[in-house]
């Protein structure tokens, strides 16, 4: 730990892209682990089957999200003590992330299996993708302990300045969950059962690897059993970074189910095709969900040494660099949205209907190439109430009540419901300049 840390120290644009570059590589891999459950069941079940996994991933993607919001605060809260050079602290932090973590899982992990047919239910899921649809969110979630747990190592990696780590357990992951999702949907035609058991085990391999490494290769400072407790302090400075994160992922995936709801009450077609979509979108929102996290680990850590003119420079590096990335995507979805929604369907009518809604949702990676990083960088300063607070006007009062609206003005047009997305991203923008602009003052240490 005594090397020089490049993330407080180097030149800006070549650290924080050093930095992301790993992240936007176990991101991809995640997406790619992700979408092999949808691809496989595309190409060797029905419709139905697309859509039951469509909705479980939807599902089981608003608990990742809360797992990964807390994920966050701990990586924040031990950011800022490598940036303090208080590696005790640092330690105690990491013990502290691993109890409220076991917490988490015992507690998520019950309430998913219980309510998995409600979940079903209140979704308005098409009668024939229900049974599929139930029995994939009933087996993701006995695996997640696993999700828990690899996000909960990933947390601990990065807020300590090393992001390459988590890549190559997010690899093993894949791997598995390619080759078993082959198996258990092609050779053996479990359909979308069959997908959720390949990810399971992708998951548990995954996480059980990352646990013998940590063990075996060791932080790099000193860390024994005894700083594994439950530090009370500490846990309410996790929570108070991770859990208006946490909250917002949870609201905002909610959002997502609730506008899934909308859109299966027009058809298998429609519900399938919205499905292929937001599988693209995943893939699309890697490079500025990959910047933003690195914006987050390198904004707490400057935080901690005291240099917040350079936290605000790394913002804007970080929204550069998206937006690349975002124009990229944008273009795609303008003029080839065919070639990219027939990658998950082979029903000529589902690729179609996705390709119009993909032409107006793409917009929306313009946004967030912006919206990621400021979340990012209120985070790095302790301020995830901001990110909480304009995600949640944005997704409630535009997002959800835009889509229904459009969904019965335009005839169930998935291109017209697709404007809801880069509107409603365009909200929270506005809101983001106006508390990093006219509220500079609260961004100074106190």
């Amino acid at each position: 730990m005594e090397k020089e840390n490049v993330l407080i120290t180097g030149k800006i644009g070549p650290s924080l892209l050093k930095f992301a570059i790993p992240f936007l590589a176990a991101s991809l891999l995640q997406a790619l682990y992700g979408a092999a459950d949808l691809f496989f069941v595309g190409q060797y079940s029905d419709s139905s089957a697309v859509s039951a996994v469509a909705i479980g991933s939807q599902v089981m993607q608003t608990i990742t999200g809360i797992i990964l919001g807390i994920s966050t605060g701990a990586t924040v809260i031990i950011g800022r003590h490598i940036g303090e050079k208080d590696f005790d602290g640092t330690a105690k932090t990491i013990g502290t992330t691993a109890v409220l973590f076991i917490i988490l899982s015992i507690i998520i992990t019950p309430i998913m299996v219980l309510l998995t047919g409600r979940i079903v239910s209140v979704m308005d899921t098409p009668p024939e993708a229900a049974i599929p649809a139930r029995n994939y969110i009933l087996t993701c979630s006995l695996g997640i302990p696993f999700i828990v747990g690899y996000n909960a190592v990933s947390g601990i990696f990065r807020g300590i300045g090393d992001s390459k780590t988590p890549v190559y357990f997010i690899l093993l992951a894949c791997i598995i969950n390619i080759v078993m999702d082959y198996i258990l949907t092609a050779i053996i035609p479990l359909s979308a059962e069959g997908a959720a058991i390949a990810t399971v085990m992708a998951q548990g391999i995954s996480f059980i690897a990352s646990l013998l490494y940590l063990k075996k290769k060791g932080l790099g400072f000193k860390f024994t059993r005894s700083h594994i407790s439950f530090n009370k302090g500490l846990s309410l400075m996790i929570l108070k970074v991770g859990a208006p994160l946490a909250l917002q992922d949870a609201l905002v995936n909610v959002s997502f189910l609730v506008i899934t709801a909308i859109v299966n009450s027009l058809g298998i077609v429609a519900s399938a095709s919205v499905g292929v979509v937001e599988k693209i979108i995943v893939f699309a929102m890697l490079p500025p969900t990959a910047f933003a996290s690195a914006v987050a680990a390198m904004t707490a850590q400057n935080v901690g040494a005291g240099k917040t003119d350079r936290a605000r420079k790394v913002l804007w590096y970080g929204v550069s660099y998206s937006l690349i990335f975002g124009v990229i995507a944008c273009l795609l979805g303008q003029f080839t949205p065919q070639s990219l929604t027939s990658l998950f369907s082979n029903d000529p009518q589902v690729i179609a209907s996705a390709a119009q809604y993909l032409k107006s949702y793409s917009l929306d990676c313009l946004f967030v190439s912006f919206v990621f990083c400021m979340n990012s960088y209120f985070s790095g300063f302790g301020k995830s109430i901001i990110a909480f607070a304009h995600s949640m006007v944005a997704t409630f009062i535009i997002r959800i009540p835009l889509t229904y609206i459009l969904s019965k003005a335009a005839g169930g047009s998935l291109y017209i419901i697709g404007f809801a997305a880069p509107c409603a991203t365009a909200v929270s923008l506005i809101i983001c300049l106006y508390f990093i602009n006219a509220k500079k003052d609260m961004f100074l240490l106190k």
